[in-house]
């Protein structure tokens, strides 16, 4: 699984970057499903951010890899 999520995180990544953002994969609990992400630069600070990891990465995640339940930002 984590590579499946390892995957999807690259791709996303382009489009953080292009508005000066980043995400990092941190950990993914396959038992859990749970995948856990740092967002850095212009993402780390937004007051948007934690709708690009709802309805971005958590979205994309859960739309590619079902066996993911939640995505969580860690700092």
């Amino acid at each position: 699984m984590k590579e499946k999520v390892e995957k999807v995180i690259e791709e996303l990544r382009k489009y953080l970057q292009m508005d000066g953002g980043d995400v990092e994969l941190v950990d993914v609990d396959e038992k859990s499903g749970e995948v856990k992400v740092r967002l850095m630069g212009a993402c780390g600070s937004c007051p948007m951010a934690t709708v690009t990891l709802q309805q971005g990465v958590e979205a994309r995640l859960k739309e590619e890899i079902p066996e993911v339940t939640k995505v969580t930002k860690v700092p």
